[in-house]
């Protein structure tokens, strides 16, 4: 392979149509500002280099991405591209992965708004993110040991498992399908409401209102701590392990948990059954009781 060392590009479509080189301590900055750097290339290996302008890595096929660095002003640094590789890296510039498949992250430190949408087939490592919009629609995602922090996460995402992960996040997994979540902490209001085929397992749950509206819900040895309004419309079949504060009108399936502070059972088509205190309670009860 071509190596191309220690130097320095600023115009537009500095590497355009490279195939087989190795860009190594090289810096993407300069007066001319240029765009597009590394586009319609393949085969390219990126090593210890400064990225400051933005599109770099538009329809690369084969890229690998190495202890570098992405400014906030690489803006859309990698899409339409494929056969990815990216460790050790700073991802901090906005929407820096689009279109992309076959794409594993490793070591990295993720800073970017819109991160990982319509992206099919993604592994992430030992990783750190910081986003709004993180991986909407995308699919075939494997997380493990992934620590991240923001808003409206995971949308509309297929076919995911997330294995050790920390998660801080308001709105997350709307509307997902085939997501499994395990021994992982996720905290945030209006967990995965649509959500279709979702399961936890001994997983930690902290906020408001979570999974409601949702269909074939499986909770299986989990922790729910500050959660009221739990399970409205859902259907479901959980195994809790601490005490809810509350639950709403859940349309069907089974809930054990060992207490609830409030059970609220005032829709005639909720069909869930709460099995807590040691007593089983449904809708049928609580219209016995409103007599």
């Amino acid at each position: 392979m071509k190596v191309i060392e220690k130097q320095t590009f600023d115009e537009e479509r500095a590497l355009y149509g490279s195939r087989g080189v190795v860009i190594r301590e090289c810096s993407f900055d300069g007066p001319a500002d240029g765009e597009s750097a590394v586009k319609e290339a393949s085969d390219i290996q990126a090593e210890k280099c400064f990225f400051n302008l933005r599109y770099p890595f538009w329809h690369v096929h084969g890229l690998g991405i190495h202890d570098s660095e992405m400014t906030p002003l690489c803006r859309a640094a990698l899409w339409y591209s494929d056969r990815i590789e990216i460790t050790g890296t700073k991802m901090h510039g906005i929407k820096a992965l689009r279109e992309c498949s076959d794409v594993v992250i490793r070591g990295c430190d993720i800073i970017s708004p819109e991160f990982g949408w319509s992206v099919s087939q993604i592994r992430m490592e030992d990783s750190t993110a910081e986003s709004e919009y993180f991986m909407m629609r995308s699919e075939n995602i494997t997380f493990k040991n992934v620590t991240f922090k923001g808003k409206y996460s995971f949308q509309y995402i297929k076919n995911a498992v997330f294995e050790n992960c920390t998660f801080d996040t308001k709105d997350a997994f709307w509307h997902g399908e085939n997501v499994v979540v395990r021994d992982s902490v996720v905290k945030g209001e209006y967990l995965a409401w649509y959500a279709d085929g979702l399961t936890f397992e001994n997983c930690k749950i902290i906020g408001t209102q979570p999974l409601c509206y949702c269909k074939n819900l499986k909770l299986t040895d989990c922790e729910m701590t500050d959660t009221d309004l739990c399970f409205e419309k859902s259907e479901v079949d959980a195994k809790i392990t601490t005490p809810v504060i509350s639950i709403k009108n859940p349309l069907s399936g089974t809930i054990v948990v060992p207490s609830v502070g409030e059970i609220i059972m005032d829709d005639e088509h909720a069909k869930g059954e709460i099995r807590a205190h040691g007593i089983d309670y449904c809708y049928e009860d609580w219209a016995k009781i409103e007599e």
